[in-house]
């Protein structure tokens, strides 16, 4: 019985041990995984570019290059579609 009872209290220990030892990686991982975030974080949080500078009203040339600007952004997925369409009324001031 006391080799049965020793037995039983070494595996008590080494379990718990273990346990513990999983614990403690789990909350350490975790750490470091909301420690990345944190840093990563900025890089998605970045403010959109500035609009185009305002055109002359009777310079249509000018207008034309900023339409054509503002398309290669909506193109490179820079500015959505509602943004594109908003720059583009405040462009043709219509």
């Amino acid at each position: 019985m006391p080799g049965l009872l020793r037995g039983v209290a070494r595996t008590a220990v080494v379990a718990g041990t273990a346990t513990a030892v999983s614990n403690r990686v789990s909350r350490r991982q975790a750490g470091r995984w909301a420690q990345q975030s944190a840093e990563q974080q900025p890089q998605y949080a970045q403010a959109p570019p500035p609009p185009p500078p305002p055109a002359p009203a009777d310079d249509m040339t000018s207008k034309i290059d900023q339409l054509k600007q503002l398309g290669d952004l909506k193109a490179q997925g820079i500015l959505t579609e509602a943004e594109f369409a908003q720059q583009k009324q405040r462009i043709l001031g219509a």
